[in-house]
């Protein structure tokens, strides 16, 4: 492919930067055309209906706005006009959130009934009775307009205790110089630490991961402070709005009920033998006197040099979906041929990546860092997971309904990861290449499912901690954190000083009660894989309807249609038996 065609097409968005700025003005001026309405939003259904047209033209235009702007200034950071643009988009959320906090209480003086009574006056409206519904549900937890407009700043000053972490940890702490056993000089950060921990020397490994946690050890108080008063906020918040806990609030905006949660924490706590044996195989067969976690993620077998091009690793990715069928496959070809995709890493383009996009005429954007690892052929295949369930959920959804919760999102890509899985593994030429891949199922399933469990344990200790009065100090966080490392990996695992401080360079945890969703995300995932290559048809039939229902329900009840119930422990279940029948695969090869 030539260079441009590697490039993702963000003009397609807005042609040029003045458009963008034109749109925001004409948003900004709806809103203000909204917000003079106010006291006469449903004063009729004619009212209640252009309230409703109005309000969706915002939203779609402020998400439109958004994907460009952090998009185009991920693809080039140094960029000051596209920085100014990326601040004036999020500037805008925040007056627009402020000069509409008055709506949801207005509203919320009506009632299910009336609205039923507007549908009948005004059918148009029976398009919002789901939403409707579950508007009128929360109704205990709205406050008055003025405590709704005051909770939205302290919304947006409870988000500083996050930006006070980011900036400690990019910018003010500091971290030693090392020497790799290759000569090399390596700044430690957290750029550099995959790359590290991937590294054959073992003395090299844990000295750059003391390193790096110790980096964080020394501003340990700090750190505390930090999240201790992010914590506090979503106390505060939960109980302002009237809610049992913080727990209970987090879980309630997107329907899930609090026995997920449970169901999760509680099923991987009484099933955590196989992830000690998987420890214990990892230490054997690396020929470790102790283990610690530096040592998690360097390989038990070597992947060879072995490296994929761009268009063989959209080939893999074709072959390996093929199986969701024809129309799946027509769309990936469109993400892979018209640049939505911007596949390689650049001059201060943004580490990492992830799949964003807004709603119809758009498509949905990819952003890579494709190196030729098997890495970033996984990567290829998740994100593309998640842009094809934008873009069916957009196709088949309105506006309201379009997008997918959280809860949902990481579903679709997973299980592109699985299938990819699958393909090369019955495609693998040697007992070498299958242990290569058993090996990442494994580091997988330990990293999203079992990792992200303990990590929700954490914050939901944390979070009962402050609600019960108790003060977070740092001996308690990180002897809470030690713990749990040892439940949840076992006695093989050393379990030093340095893992204790492991919690206070986790930035999700400053979004709370939104990790354990990776664990969920890939329980359901490996289910309908599993319901796929049980019952054919049916299940890839049932899958696809999934994809493209948005948020048009309950997450749980959505992830009913493709064959999963969440609110049962038998996912978490069957994700704990794959886990152990994929190592028991390994120790037959090894």
């Amino acid at each position: 492919m030539s260079n441009v065609n590697t490039r993702w097409n963000l003009r397609e968005m807005f042609a040029t930067d003045d458009e963008w700025r034109e749109v925001l003005s004409k948003t900004m001026t709806m809103v203000d055309a909204l917000a003079a309405r106010k006291g006469k939003l449903a004063e009729s259904a004619a009212a209640l209906w252009e309230t409703a047209k109005q309000y969706e033209s915002i939203q779609q235009n402020l998400a439109a706005l958004f994907v460009f702007a952090h998009s185009n200034f991920d693809q080039d950071m140094s960029d000051s006009t596209a920085k100014g643009l990326f601040e004036s988009a999020s500037s805008a959320g925040t007056q627009i959130g402020e000069k509409l906090s008055f709506m949801a209480p207005e509203l919320m003086a009506h009632s299910m009934e009336e609205f039923r009574k507007f549908c009948g006056e005004q059918p148009e409206l029976k398009l919002y009775e789901r939403f409707a519904e579950d508007f009128f549900e929360k109704k205990e937890h709205v406050l008055s307009a003025e405590m709704e407009n005051l909770m939205v700043r302290m919304g947006d000053l409870g988000g500083s205790f996050q930006k006070i972490f980011n900036d400690l940890a990019v910018n003010d702490i500091q971290f030693p110089e090392l020497t790799t056993p290759e000569g090399e000089k390596v700044k430690v950060c957290e750029a550099e630490y995959g790359r590290a921990l991937d590294n054959p020397d073992a003395d090299y490994r844990h000295e750059f991961y003391k390193a790096l946690l110790g980096g964080y050890g020394n501003h340990i108080n700090t750190i505390t402070s930090t999240y201790y008063g992010s914590v506090k906020h979503d106390v505060f918040d939960a109980k302002s709005h009237r809610y049992a806990n913080a727990r209970s609030h987090a879980l309630h905006n997107n329907h899930i009920p609090e026995k997920v949660y449970d169901n999760l924490v509680s099923t991987v706590r009484e099933n955590t033998e196989p992830m000690h044996r998987y420890i214990s195989l990892r230490k054997r067969v690396l020929g470790l006197e102790d283990y610690h976690f530096s040592d998690m993620m360097v390989p038990l077998v070597k992947a060879g040099d072995k490296k994929y091009t761009y268009e063989e690793a959209c080939e893999l990715v074709l072959k390996a979906t093929a199986i969701l069928g024809e129309d799946y496959t027509n769309v990936l070809k469109q993400a892979m041929e018209n640049r939505w995709i911007d596949v390689y890493p650049g001059p201060n383009k943004r580490s990492g990546a992830y799949s964003t996009g807004a709603y119809l005429p758009h498509h949905p954007y990819v952003l890579l860092n494709f190196n030729g690892t098997l890495d970033s052929v996984f990567t290829l295949a998740h994100e593309l997971g998640h842009s094809l369930h934008t873009y069916f959920s957009n196709q088949t959804q309105p506006l309201i309904y379009a997008d997918y919760s959280i809860f949902c999102a990481e579903v679709a890509s997973t299980l592109n990861e699985e299938l990819l899985s699958r393909y090369l593994f019955s495609h693998s030429q040697s007992n070498d290449e299958k242990a290569l891949l058993l090996c990442k199922k494994l580091d997988d399933i330990r990293s999203t499912f079992y990792r992200q469990t303990m990590f929700a344990d954490f914050e939901m200790q944390t979070h009962q901690m402050v609600e019960e009065g108790k003060p977070l100090l740092p001996n308690t966080l990180c002897g809470l954190h030690k713990e749990l490392n040892e439940l949840y990996y076992g006695p093989d695992l050393d379990v030093d000083e340095f893992l204790s401080y492991e919690w206070a360079r986790i930035p999700h945890f400053y979004r709370a009660f939104y990790v354990y969703q990776y664990a969920t995300g890939i329980s359901a995932s490996l289910s309908i894989a599993e319901r796929i290559f049980r019952l054919g048809e049916e299940g890839v039939r049932d899958y696809r309807k999934f994809l493209t229902t948005g948020g048009s329900n309950h997450p749980i009840e959505l992830l009913k249609i493709a064959g999963v119930d969440m609110a049962s422990p038998q996912p978490v279940l069957d994700t704990v038996k794959i886990f152990r029948d994929t190592l028991s695969e390994l120790e037959k090869l090894l």
